[in-house]
């Protein structure tokens, strides 16, 4: 492992104070499982870690004006468990429980999640169709992103090396629609899903009134399936038209080949997926 300088400050001025300091050159440890492993693998080598274990006050859930407030450093089991988030987004609640393992998950923050930027990680897919928005904060102040303009490649966000993500901001979930978060595992309960689809949807006077849907771990960052929410938008739900929708999906995936699957078997899997997700969600069988 590449030798560094360990930083521990107690306020939060003083981590951001920090990172300005070091201009680009120091990582911040917040739960710490994905940044041990790319320092032990030295796929990564920063002069300089900033842990955020001493600074207070970024782990509190609240719900206020109809949107949950998540502070980042707030843990993934903290999600899962919060009954705050499971009244006011029981589909966050539950794709944050699917997260890796408790013992993961009792240590693995909100705020490292989204700055990681893995494809494949289960919250990602539910936090597009919510609409939530992140606060990315530095020396400069505060900027609200929309969660659909943070990842940007590949474990690539457009945070700025400087910022930390202090805030996760998540809309309630719509009174009345159904929901469900389904993947396909390969291997182990644990393992990171060769397909994976969040949907929520209702049905008014016969015909789909809202739909969304989105997908992990089958393109360089979480997609929204805006083609299939246009084309199902006041259609009667019926079996043959959510298999007509869901075969745009092929389309708008970009799945690579790996030990879960090839490419192309995850792009026909993305197509079953989002049917079966939309047949839950919608009461179609």
């Amino acid at each position: 492992m590449h030798d560094f300088t360990f930083h521990a400050p107690d306020s939060l001025s003083g981590a951001l104070e920090l990172l300005a300091e070091h201009d680009g050159d120091a990582k911040l440890l917040a739960g710490g499982t994905s940044l041990t492993t790319l320092l032990k693998q030295s796929l990564i080598a920063p002069d300089h870690i900033v842990s955020l274990h001493r600074v207070p006050g970024l782990d509190s859930i609240e719900a206020s004006n109809g949107e949950l407030r998540i502070g980042g450093l707030t843990t993934q089991r903290d999600m899962e468990t919060s009954s705050v988030v499971k009244e006011h987004a029981p589909l966050l609640a539950e794709a944050y429980r699917r997260v890796a393992t408790v013992r993961i998950r009792n240590v693995a923050t909100v705020g490292g999640g989204i700055a990681q930027a893995d494809p494949a990680m289960d919250p990602p897919p539910s936090l597009l169709i919510l609409g939530a928005s992140v606060v990315a904060t530095s020396t400069r102040g505060e900027r609200v992103i929309p969660i659909s303009e943070v990842y940007a490649d590949y474990y690539e966000t457009t945070l700025e090396p400087d910022e930390i993500v202090t805030e996760l901001r998540v809309p309630a979930q719509p009174s009345g629609a159904g929901w469900t978060y389904i993947k396909y595992l390969p291997r182990t309960e644990d393992d990171y899903a060769t397909v994976s689809v969040a949907a929520i949807g209702s049905v008014e006077g016969g015909s789909i009134a809202d739909v969304r849907v989105a997908l992990g771990a089958v393109a360089p960052t979480a997609v929204r399936a805006s083609v299939v929410e246009e084309a199902l938008a006041g259609q009667a739900p019926t079996l043959d038209a959510l298999r007509e929708a869901s075969q745009a999906i092929a389309d708008i995936v970009d799945p690579t080949d790996d030990p879960r699957g090839s490419a192309w078997y995850k792009r026909d899997m993305s197509v079953v997926f989002t049917r079966r997700a939309l047949e839950q969600v919608l009461g179609v069988s």
